[in-house]
């Protein structure tokens, strides 16, 4: 599978679209949407860029209004990274004074196919909107994230088709006290996702993360381990929503969750996208959903065959 869609919604905001230059279109108010500010990343000379769009965008809304910037392609991210438009919103924190979200790389499979997209170091962002509530970014390769304090930020995400070892640790090292929701794709090895458990290890103590009540860690090859992890993490027992969405959790991985501390106390359990058998599947709905958990088992894969007995799992998104 891949990302088909462009976001709909975003910190709570419907995502509107910018218009392109010279069409006609009606707009809403600056506070009342996630606006969505993209280029053709497969661009020909007379396109736009992206930097000019942003001194277009800012002259004609109310800047100091603007609650949240989705960023969508940029010429050629496929081979350019993001660092030049990190620099042109730090240059604009002067005029987006109300800004409490960032989405960097909002791009399906037809603008840029997600371990396609080049990202850079990010956490400038972070630095010069102190009052960011909100930040997302989509694709691995070039991805940074050196450890960093921001004691307003609530919502990470990161997704990717592989996520590397290197940047799990720095966000592990971050100090953000205020987080409450942290999202992170893992995604494979064959897309540069080389993050292990020991990587994980100081994210589930908690202890750097006091507010945290949603953990995602999704999109993971080594689900298993990873679900494995999650089981005896301290971390969990004050979560409200676990996720572990998206990868290859087989029985092994569920019986380890089934046999580890109680998930009772969750509002919700995501297991959706798994390879359980239907046994296991009805094992854990038995056992949580009288709790008043709502636990999501859809979407069901079946393992591939290569006609010689090896069977292949798949996460969600990888390519």
């Amino acid at each position: 599978m891949t990302i088909g869609n462009h976001l709909r919604e975003f910190h709570g905001l419907p995502v509107f679209e910018f218009p392109a230059p010279g069409a006609p279109a009606e707009l809403p108010d600056a506070a009342s949407v996630a606006w969505r500010l993209s280029v053709p990343t497969y661009c020909d000379p007379e396109d736009e860029q992206w930097e000019p769009l942003l001194e277009r965008f800012l002259a004609t809304v109310d800047a100091r209004r603007v609650r949240a910037v989705v960023v969508g392609g940029w010429n050629e991210a496929y081979d350019t990274s993001s660092a030049a438009i990190v620099t042109a919103l730090i240059g604009a924190n002067d005029r987006l004074t109300a800004l409490e979200a960032v989405f960097l790389g909002d791009m399906t499979f037809e603008d840029c196919e997600i371990s396609w997209i080049v990202q850079s170091d990010v956490t400038p962002l972070l630095a010069s909107y102190p009052a960011l509530r909100s930040f997302g970014v989509r694709g691995g390769t070039g991805l940074a994230f050196p450890a960093v304090r921001h004691t307003g930020l609530r919502t990470l995400v990161v997704e990717t088709g592989g996520l590397r070892g290197a940047v799990v640790r720095d966000i592990a090292a971050a100090e953000l006290p205020a987080l409450e929701d942290l999202e992170l794709w893992l995604g494979t090895d064959e897309y540069g996702g080389d993050t292990t458990v020991a990587d994980l290890a100081p994210l589930l103590t908690g202890d750097r993360l006091p507010a945290l009540r949603r953990l995602a860690l999704r999109n993971s090859d080594i689900q298993d381990e990873v679900a494995a992890a999650v089981a005896d993490a301290p971390v969990v027992a004050r979560l409200q929503e676990l996720d572990l969405s998206m990868g290859t959790l087989t029985d092994e991985g569920a019986e380890a969750l089934l046999g580890g501390q109680p998930l009772t106390h969750l509002r919700r359990l995501n297991l959706a996208h798994h390879y359980l058998s239907k046994e296991t599947v009805e094992r854990i709905a038995d056992a949580l959903a009288p709790h008043g958990v709502l636990v999501d088992l859809d979407d069901a894969q079946t393992p591939e065959d290569d006609g010689d007995g090896e069977l292949y799992r798949y996460v969600a998104v990888a390519e």
